[in-house]
């Protein structure tokens, strides 16, 4: 519509259509927690169409685990964050390495999200320090 207007339209990705500045990390623990109980209700199903739908959702889910950590990590954590918590980004790496194809999105191990919900509390302390001013 804009550009019928006479308007140029630019592509651009963000968490949210606008950069609002709402930040949190209960965003991917409660990814998380669902591709957690995911995997623990698939491996007590022995219905294939359950297991096929947990698949799915399981690895749907943990991409959204990922998304959440990249976005605290690129648009919320600023220089002086790392500099007070230098763990930081060893952390978000090791977090989005347990949602991914090594960790919660290719197994079906529960022990893998238990670590990923893990690090994403370290994850949210070091949040909640930053909140504190």
């Amino acid at each position: 519509m804009f550009s019928r207007l006479g308007g140029h339209v630019l592509d651009v990705s963000a968490h949210c259509d606008l950069p609002c500045g709402v930040y949190d990390p209960a965003q991917a623990r409660i990814e998380a927690e669902s591709v957690k109980m995911i995997i623990q209700k698939v491996n007590d199903s022995d219905d294939p169409d359950m297991k096929a739908r947990g698949l799915l959702i399981k690895e749907q889910r943990s991409e959204l685990v990922k998304h959440h950590i990249w976005v605290l990590w690129t648009d919320y954590f600023k220089p002086p964050h790392f500099e007070q918590h230098p763990q930081l980004h060893m952390l978000v790496n090791e977090a989005t390495k347990l949602a991914g194809a090594t960790g919660t999105k290719g197994s079906w191990d529960v022990s893998k999200a238990d670590d990923l919900l893990a690090k994403i509390d370290e994850i949210a302390e070091i949040f909640a320090e930053t909140k504190k001013g």
